[in-house]
């Protein structure tokens, strides 16, 4: 984050003329030493006393005017090498592993689901003589079972994450 301006040549050469003499002293001197500081850096907390210096002394001059040719400075932002190496199969085993772990859990629901399904569609024959209520009495029992299934796998996931 920004905390200081770079001079420009209007705050340089109000600084070092005589058009600062109604602010205090210290404060003039403290904006000649930043003025002429390395990059010209004048830090944010003292252009708000240069700014309450100006309106206490009544000075027709305004901030923004002095700060018209200045730059922000903006720190820079360290840039972190890229390694290419760095886990590159390692990484791309685990992410495979995850994906077979995953593929094998829908596979898993999906087989669970059908074979209840067929259990009981083909066990309810003793039950039930008409199709459609064979039909329906399986469709139901499948639907729990995906629901029991669900569950199991939204609580596993939820502790998977838990432990990241």
């Amino acid at each position: 984050m920004a905390s200081a301006i770079r001079a420009g040549a209007r705050l340089r050469r109000a600084v070092q003329s005589e058009e600062l003499s109604g602010l205090p002293a210290a404060l003039r001197d403290e904006l000649r030493e930043a003025v002429a500081s390395k990059d010209s850096l004048v830090p944010f907390n003292l252009l708000r006393r240069l700014h309450s210096g100006l309106r206490e002394a009544g000075s027709p001059l305004f901030l923004h005017e002095l700060l018209r040719d200045s730059d922000i400075a903006l720190p820079e932002v360290p840039v972190q090498p890229r390694d290419m190496n760095h886990g590159t199969l390692a990484e791309f085993g685990r992410q495979v592993r995850s994906v077979k772990a995953v593929v094998i859990t829908i596979f898993n629901f999906f087989v669970t689901v059908v074979a209840a399904f067929a259990c009981t569609y083909l066990g309810s024959q003793y039950v039930f003589v008409e199709t459609a209520a064979r039909v329906l009495s399986a469709v139901i029992v499948a639907s729990v079972v995906g629901l029991a299934e669900l569950y199991v796998m939204v609580r596993t996931i939820e502790g998977d994450l838990g432990k990241l």
